[in-house]
């Protein structure tokens, strides 16, 4: 069994799931399509954890789920806005800005302690998911998430697409349908669920 690229995220609701998606499509339509969000194969949702996985680990980290979840109760969460930042390669992203709530916090951090024993940040284009190679920043994305986007500076949001977008109003409040392990593609894209459970 290979090495594969992972996110454990939260899946939205079917409607905030729709939100994204439709803010996605304004996206496409005028900036690039790198990222073309479905409920499929390319889902909206918010990054917990990201690292590279032996396959035969998708087993134990499944048991982790819900653990997990049980231990660390959501309740509602809010989009309080948009913002949009400035990648390596000097493109635009937007996002949807997820409250940083204690509860969500409190469900990152401990996500992280769990899946750390079989995590590592030794990506390579191969461990993404299909054949479309790579971008670098993805790479980056990858390596750099337990240093740059976890704890103190965990970050959650909805990754939109690429390009501006101001055209919500907000507060959007919704709640995560489930939490899931995911294989990784471009772009740190969600498109494959290898483990999941209901929240």
């Amino acid at each position: 069994m290979g090495r594969i690229a992972v996110d454990v995220v939260l899946l939205p609701s079917d409607e905030m799931m729709d939100n994204a998606i439709r803010a996605n499509a304004e996206l496409v339509e005028k900036f690039a399509g790198k990222i073309v969000l479905n409920s499929e194969n390319c889902l909206p949702h918010i990054s917990l954890a990201m690292g590279c996985i032996d396959e035969r680990d998708i087993a134990p980290i499944s048991r982790l789920l819900p653990l997990a979840a049980e231990e660390n109760p959501l309740g509602e969460l809010a989009v309080i806005g948009i913002r949009t930042s400035t990648n390596a390669r000097g493109e635009k992203v937007s996002v949807f800005e997820v409250e940083k709530t204690k509860q969500v916090q409190a469900l990152h951090e401990d996500i992280i302690k769990k899946v750390t024993p079989y995590f590592s940040r030794d990506v390579t284009s191969e461990m993404m998911y299909g054949d479309e190679e790579a971008a670098e920043t993805t790479s980056q994305w990858i390596k750099n998430y337990r240093k740059k986007a976890s704890f103190e500076n965990f970050f959650p949001h909805i990754t939109i697409g690429f390009g501006q977008i101001e055209s919500e109003a907000f507060p959007i409040t919704f709640t995560a349908s489930k939490l899931a392990l995911c294989h990784l593609g471009n772009h740190c894209t969600c498109r494959k669920i290898l483990a999941s459970i209901d929240l």
